[in-house]
């Protein structure tokens, strides 16, 4: 495994006090992750400058690289990922809603969205969807905070091989451990005792190592406290970001698939 930092971050559009983006950092050891520190940033500009700190290190990042290659060729956008992210991050909001509201409105119920083909194998939303999650608005306010630092993006972007980015889905590494069952909830009513016992269950599992990525991770008791109690389930969606980037850390080309479409990235572990 390359020596260095792991970063696993649970990502915010518009990032606040209340709900910031939070980074989980840690090392590996032997077959385990420990996990060092939790940062909070509540505005972007804070997140960004964290990512211009010297590598090395390896960040798995919760939302989107890519656009679905349907949509960006019915609209005729730049078929080239760096063309194709500097167009869509000189829109505004708006436009991209009203842009992907459009394609899907002329299309058949039950197949509103176009999808990447990760999105399928990940068990991820479409990366064109605006609300539900937003994560169009997170592609369009986190991918130009990547460029912005330099980062490299495997298969996408040449940058900093110090600094490697990666597209990461906690989802992905919670259903593998708990199924379906719901573990997080920023609503203040919906923090229910079925929630709490599912974030209790995902950390027991993630130090047993019992996931098909193989790695342990190493907490201490604080930290296993702290992941339990936090029902927004933010800390626990950037450790299991964390433990996607450490176990790409570990394969070669990253885990990614060697014939992933440049226009769409991929999910890592997917």
């Amino acid at each position: 495994m390359h020596s260095c930092d792991f970063l696993g971050a649970d990502f915010s559009s518009r990032p606040t006090r209340r709900k910031p983006v939070v980074v989980a950092q840690g090392r590996a050891v032997g077959g385990a992750v420990k996990l060092e520190a939790l940062h909070a940033f509540d505005t972007l500009e804070a997140f960004g400058a964290f990512l211009k700190r010297p590598g090395p290190w390896v960040g798995g990042f919760d939302f989107p690289f890519g656009l679905p290659r349907e949509l960006v060729e019915h609209l005729g956008w730049p078929t080239e990922w760096l063309p194709l992210m500097r167009h869509y991050a000189a829109l505004e909001r708006s436009a991209i809603r009203d842009t992907f509201a459009a394609f899907c409105n002329a299309r058949p119920v039950g197949g509103k969205f176009a999808h990447r083909a990760t999105d399928a194998p990940a068990g991820a939303s479409s990366s064109m969807k605006w609300v539900n999650p937003p994560v169009a608005y997170m592609l369009h306010a986190g991918v130009p905070l990547l460029l912005e630092a330099g980062a490299h993006l495997p298969g996408l972007l040449d940058g900093d091989r110090t600094r490697v980015a990666l597209e990461a889905y906690p989802g992905l590494l919670a259903r593998e451990l708990i199924g379906r069952r719901s573990y997080k909830n920023d609503d203040a009513l919906k923090h229910t005792p079925e929630r709490l016992i599912a974030r209790k269950d995902i950390v027991a599992a993630l130090e047993q190592g019992r996931t098909r990525l193989g790695l342990r991770l190493k907490l201490t008791p604080a930290q296993h406290d702290a992941l339990i109690a936090d029902a927004s389930g933010d800390r626990l969606d950037a450790v299991l970001c964390l433990v996607q980037a450490a176990w790409a850390g570990s394969r070669e080309d990253w885990g990614l698939p060697a014939d992933f479409d440049p226009v769409e990235g991929w999910i890592v572990s997917a």
